[in-house]
């Protein structure tokens, strides 16, 4: 089998080789870079590990400069952004290693379009030279037997091209895959930006804690203290107002008597004038 392919690999040109070269560079920088990041995350961690607080004097640049970055924005008032501080660091002290990351992340797409590019101009190829195969002037040609076989032969070989790259770039779309998912190195960076975070948040002075209430606390106190001075306000008009009620109330009763005392006048004053008409009408006429 061995003999087979490497029979098959003789008869692809010096481009089909070079596409076949290129995914093979890109498989073998992409394991490579996994493992360098690998290493480099594990230096962070151990850098780290050893630390105990904010004098800490550590080994590698980038974990100074968050130290330094953290420590200046946790003296200036209001609460300090730990975690853009960690990210812009990183973006400023450890472009390779995120250049690197971006690589390892598209590896496994690149090696894919590279065997299909050789896929594709291994069948251009080989259509190519099967069609001035057919095209051919056979009386031009010498002996047509020979003929037939080297365009055949040259037909193979474009063949060859686009299977060896399909092969390659599927297998090595495999090997990088099957590497990400053992050793993911974003989240392996995501883990190590949470330890320097924890870090921080343990070592990093919390002025506001040693000082007095803050100033909005004040204020919201202050702003009790009139509304209980409003509240007991409002429950003074309210017993007021109840008072007035219940004079209103005894205003009306007696308003209630009065009526009933002129409705009783009114109704002997009617009674007496009835009496005192009855002499004054004008008797029947006999």
């Amino acid at each position: 089998m061995t003999n087979t392919i490497l029979a098959g690999l003789s008869l692809i040109d010096a481009t089909g080789l070079t596409i076949l070269g290129t995914t093979l560079a890109t498989l073998v920088l992409g394991l490579a870079a996994n493992l360098w990041l690998r290493g480099r995350c594990a230096a962070l961690e151990k850098d780290l590990r050893g630390a105990d607080g904010l004098d800490y004097a550590f080994r590698l640049p980038v974990l100074r400069n968050i130290l330094r970055d953290a420590t200046l924005a946790a003296r200036r008032p209001g609460e300090a952004n730990v975690q853009a501080i960690i990210e812009e660091r990183f973006q400023a002290d450890l472009r390779p290693m995120l250049l690197a990351e971006r690589f390892v992340r598209g590896a496994t797409g690149l090696v894919i379009i590279l065997g299909l590019l050789g896929t594709f101009y291994g069948l251009t190829l080989s259509i190519g030279r099967i069609v001035q195969l057919v095209a051919g002037d056979a009386a031009a040609a010498a002996d047509i037997t020979q003929g037939v076989s080297q365009g055949l032969s040259h037909a193979l070989a474009g063949m060859a091209v686009a299977f060896s790259n399909s092969l390659v770039g599927v297998l090595s779309a495999v090997v990088l895959t099957v590497v990400s998912i053992l050793s993911n190195v974003s989240d392996r960076r995501t883990a190590v930006m949470v330890q320097i975070e924890t870090y921080l948040d343990r070592v990093l002075p919390r002025p506001a804690a040693a000082m007095g209430p803050a100033p909005q606390l004040a204020g919201f106190g202050e702003s009790i203290a009139r509304l209980d001075v409003a509240v007991a306000r409002f429950e003074s008009a309210l017993q007021k107002f109840a008072s007035t009620t219940g004079d209103f109330h005894e205003f009306n009763a007696h308003l209630k008597d009065n009526v009933q005392r002129l409705s009783l006048a009114f109704g002997d004053m009617s009674a007496t004038l009835k009496a005192q008409l009855g002499p004054l009408r004008p008797g029947p006429k006999g």
